[in-house]
């Protein structure tokens, strides 16, 4: 509080959010006003002409009268059209601030604003009005001694004409300040999105919010998750064939499908090796259904590569293996770093995709015993995984619903 007993000015704040009276309230008085309030626009009027304020802060939207309706009643009546009035509303736009600059307000805040913008402008406001007093008063003083002198009231004029147009010179520096505050904090606003999108472009959601969180190496086991792998079937002789433009065009084309359809099924893209596709089910969010998930994305892959190689006129088949296992997932490294698993289950799931057949789908035990209810597979027979000896795979053959 100043350190003078009495107030800088009487100011009635007229709003029905009672957290926004309060917080108004607050600020005011401890900028050393006196304040009244009023939450019913109805009772509005009958406040002002009973408390006579200096300023009043005015809701836009209020129960019973809404504050433009408030605002033409007060500037019809001569005991209170004098009164500067601020309004205070959640609309920005740019036909509500000229309604209420036409019943008669002084200035227009919107909501949620700066408590500093607030005092800036009452304070603004006030020393307009105070000056205007002042100067009146002085007006009125000097023409009862001249007796109407004309040179004594064309130099008053002149300077109230002086002084209100270096108040409103102030005031146009004070909404330009606001507004290039306003710019900056929406552009920061703009960039720090851009860099939240980045983030979740290289990291699942999840992950991206504990390592802005967490220091240091973020990693977890998961007891089963199903991972995918998928590699386009004679890569290097049509690589040879295709410039270097358009072989990425190509793989950016199947791999943004491939991307689109990992986002519809839930599931997590974890890397591209050169031509190779990987992706998981269960990780970073557990779900019981990880096995399912990635089996109909399999087969919507192995649908759009069909698509695409109608669509371009280049026969592109798949080669796709799964296996359902434990892993470690997590984030490792400061610089460069993307969400990544390990474990045998990523190694087997890699082999089912290496020793598999083009076109086809490939599925080891493991992930046979969770689907062989929901799907129909062809025993395959034993391959050879290196560190792991011989292992019974599947090919899918279609759902058991088709």
């Amino acid at each position: 509080m100043p350190d003078s007993l009495s107030p800088k000015g009487r100011i009635l704040v007229v709003d029905d959010v009672q957290e926004v009276v309060d917080l108004l309230s607050a600020v005011l008085t401890f900028s050393g006003y006196e304040v009244s309030t009023v939450s019913d626009g109805a009772e509005t009027v009958d406040a002002v002409r009973h408390s006579m304020p200096d300023l009043i802060l005015l809701d836009v939207r209020l129960s019973g009268f809404d504050g433009y309706t408030i605002c033409q009643k007060l500037k019809s009546h001569p005991q209170t059209q004098n009164i500067p009035i601020i309004f205070i509303s959640a609309q920005d736009q740019v036909l509500d601030k000229i309604r209420a600059f036409e019943v008669g307000g002084v200035d227009y805040i919107v909501k949620p604003f700066s408590l500093q913008e607030v005092i800036a402008r009452v304070e603004n406001q006030l020393t307009i009005r105070n000056l205007q007093k002042k100067l009146l008063e002085q007006q009125a003083h000097r023409l009862l001694q001249a007796r109407g002198t004309t040179p004594l009231l064309a130099s008053l004029q002149k300077h109230l004409h002086q002084q209100s147009e270096m108040l409103k010179e102030k005031n146009r520096q004070l909404e330009q300040e606001v507004r290039d505050r306003q710019q900056a904090q929406e552009a920061l606003k703009i960039e720090q999105e851009k860099s939240e999108q980045l983030l979740l472009n290289i990291l699942p959601r999840a992950i991206a919010q504990r390592l802005k969180e967490e220091q240091g190496v973020l990693a977890e086991r998961f007891d089963e998750v199903t991972i995918l792998f998928a590699d386009i079937v004679d890569f290097t002789p049509l690589s040879a064939r295709l410039s270097p433009m358009a072989l990425v065009q190509l793989l950016n084309q199947i791999f943004s499908t491939f991307d689109r359809l990992a986002e519809e099924h839930g599931l997590e893209k974890i890397k591209t090796i050169g031509d190779a596709y990987m992706v998981a089910g269960g990780v970073p969010m557990p779900r019981a259904d990880h096995a399912e998930a990635v089996m109909e994305m399999a087969i919507a892959m192995r649908r759009e590569i069909k698509q695409f190689t109608q669509d371009n006129g280049k026969a592109v088949q798949l080669r796709i293996g799964i296996n359902t296992g434990p892993v470690v997932a997590g984030v490792i490294g400061i610089s460069k770093f993307s969400y990544d698993l390990w474990g045998d289950a990523v190694n087997i799931a890699s082999r089912m995709e290496s020793q598999g057949l083009a076109g086809k789908i490939q599925v080891t035990e493991e992930t046979y015993q969770r689907l062989r209810h929901q799907y129909v597979f062809e025993k395959w027979g034993a391959i050879n995984v290196k560190g792991k000896g011989k292992m019974m795979t599947y090919l899918l053959v279609r759902r058991k619903t088709d």
